[in-house]
C-alpha cells in the first residue's frame, strides 16, 4: 500500500476512544491521544460505551480508555464489548481481565504474583493473626472499595470489610500490603503495539502509596502522585514473562500496563495486569501519545 493509501485510509477513518458519563470528553491524560489521531487526519468521537444512540459498526475502530463506571455493571459491559465489531483490546481479553481472579491463575501458571487468597460469597475467613492486609473486591477500578488493615488492632474492622462484599455476591481478595510502596513507590510499565503488531515498551511511571487504611470508598484517581520512572531489568523481565501469558497472546492487545511492587525479598511483584482500561499514563513521556496513536492507525 502507498504512502498516498495510508494517508487516504486514515482520512477517512472514525476512531471511537470509549469513555464513560463521568468523563464525556475523555480523562486528561487520553486528551494527548485524541489530538494526535486529529493531527493525522482521523475523525475521533469520545463516546461513552453504555450510549444507547451509538452506532459502534459506523466506527473503524473502537478503544477503549476511561468507562470506569462499569464496575456495578460488569456482565453489561462485557456484553456490550463482545458486541462491537472493531474493539481493541479485545472482547474476551476484556471479559477474563475485569475479575481480578486472572492473578490466581497466573500465580498458578509460576508467574511472581502478589500471594492473594479469594473468598467467595459463600465462604468464610479466617484473617491472619498479624500484619497489614489489603482487602478489596476482584471485580473493581481505580481502588474502589479498597483498603488497608492492621492486625489484630484492625481485625474487626477486616472482618466488616470481608463480609459486606461477600454479602453483596462479590468475591473478596486478601494480600499482604507490600510495605515497598511506601517507599519504592509502585512501578506501571507501560506497552503499546508497534506496525507489526507486537508489544513493545512505551514508557514507565512510579505510583505513590495511596491506601491508608480501612475502605472509606472511592479513590479519586487524580490523587496519585505520578513521577516518569526507568524499569529495571528484573522488572522488564517480569513484565515480559507475564505478557507471554496473555490468553491468545500478547498480538492482539494494542496495550497493556503491568503494575509491580518489590516484594519482601525485592523482587518485583505483580499486582495487576492491566488489560481493560489503565491510565496510560501518556502525559509523562513525550512521544508516549504519538506511539499509541501510531499503533492505532496501523489497526485501521
Amino acid at each position: 500500500m502507498t504512502s498516498s493509501t495510508h494517508r487516504a485510509a486514515r482520512e477517512t477513518s472514525r476512531v471511537a476512544l470509549v469513555t464513560c458519563e463521568l468523563f464525556p470528553d475523555l480523562w486528561e491524560d487520553d486528551h494527548p491521544l485524541r489530538d494526535a489521531l486529529r493531527e493525522r487526519g482521523t475523525a475521533v468521537d469520545a463516546v461513552r460505551w453504555d450510549d444507547p444512540a451509538t452506532d459502534w459498526a459506523a466506527y473503524d475502530l473502537a478503544v477503549i480508555r476511561s468507562p470506569w463506571d462499569y464496575v456495578p455493571r460488569r456482565a453489561a459491559f462485557v456484553a456490550w464489548a463482545h458486541g462491537v465489531p472493531r474493539l481493541l483490546n479485545p472482547a474476551d481479553i476484556i471479559e477474563w481481565n475485569t475479575d481480578k481472579r486472572y492473578l490466581g491463575q497466573l500465580a498458578q501458571a509460576g508467574l511472581p504474583v502478589t500471594p492473594t487468597e479469594f473468598v467467595e460469597p459463600g465462604d468464610t475467613w479466617t484473617p491472619p493473626e498479624t500484619g497489614e492486609w489489603v482487602v478489596k473486591p476482584t471485580i473493581s477500578a481505580g481502588s474502589q472499595d479498597t483498603g488497608r488493615y492492621s492486625l489484630p488492632d484492625q481485625r474487626t474492622l477486616a472482618e466488616a470489610h470481608v463480609t459486606r462484599l461477600r454479602a453483596a455476591g462479590r468475591t473478596a481478595m486478601i494480600q499482604p500490603y507490600l510495605a515497598a510502596v511506601d517507599t519504592d513507590g509502585e512501578s506501571a510499565l507501560i506497552y503499546t503495539s508497534d506496525a507489526g503488531g507486537e508489544l513493545r515498551f512505551s514508557h514507565s511511571i512510579r505510583k505513590g502509596a495511596m491506601l491508608t487504611g480501612p475502605d472509606e470508598g472511592t479513590i479519586d484517581p487524580g490523587s496519585e502522585q505520578i513521577t516518569p520512572r526507568t524499569p529495571t531489568q528484573a522488572e522488564l523481565d517480569v513484565a515480559t514473562r507475564v505478557l507471554d501469558h496473555i490468553p491468545g497472546g500478547a498480538k492482539r492487545l494494542l496495550y497493556a500496563r503491568i503494575d509491580l511492587i518489590p516484594g519482601p525479598d525485592g523482587a518485583p511483584l505483580l499486582v495487576e495486569l492491566e488489560l481493560t482500561e489503565p491510565s496510560l499514563f501518556l502525559t509523562e513521556s513525550p512521544d508516549a501519545a504519538t506511539r499509541l496513536a501510531d499503533a492505532i492507525l496501523a489497526r485501521l
